[in-house]
């Protein structure tokens, strides 16, 4: 319930939900005065990211051809930094040997092989907002028989210890 409300708040800013249904949705997130005064005046800071990979796996090279080039329009849309992007060459297979007779002829056996293409993409320089937001649409448009892995290079503050001038 609370990620709905959470993806209704990000969507309202856009110019497919009108004004009105932005305000009934966020009418329905229960809060009091003093917490709504609390979070106004602490802003929280964004996070910060040097460096996001997508890992795609899938079994139709060209549906992920395809879709990497989707992400890499839509990334460009959003402003954002587009690295490296590759596929391994060759597909990674998968062997299954099983017998055709459940009790004797072991001779007689069948075999079966799943292909599975990766692809890879990486994205530099990134804040929470826009990664939250590029993440979604992504994610909302991944085909079928495509698989998404993403993973997150955070950058953090030092800590006091290891600052110069904290000795």
């Amino acid at each position: 319930m609370f990620k709905f409300l959470d993806v209704s708040r990000r969507l309202a800013a856009t110019s497919l939900w009108s004004n009105h249904a932005a305000r009934l949705l966020s009418t329905e997130a229960t809060s009091t005065p003093s917490q709504n005064a609390a979070a106004a005046s602490a802003p929280v800071p964004d996070k910060l990211y040097s460096r996001v990979e997508l890992q795609m796996k899938g079994i139709d090279p060209e549906v992920m051809k395809s879709y990497a080039y989707f992400a890499k329009t839509a990334a460009e849309h959003l402003d954002i930094e587009v690295g490296k992007h590759w596929a391994l060459r060759k597909a990674v297979k998968d062997r299954l040997t099983l017998l055709k007779s459940v009790h004797i002829y072991k001779k007689h056996r069948v075999q079966y092989e799943i292909r599975n293409y990766y692809r890879f993409m990486h994205f530099h320089k990134l804040t929470g907002s826009t990664l939250d937001t590029f993440l979604e649409y992504v994610e909302r448009n991944l085909p079928e028989g495509v698989a998404l892995k993403v993973t997150r290079v955070e950058l953090q503050a030092l800590p006091e210890h290891l600052r110069p001038g904290a000795v």
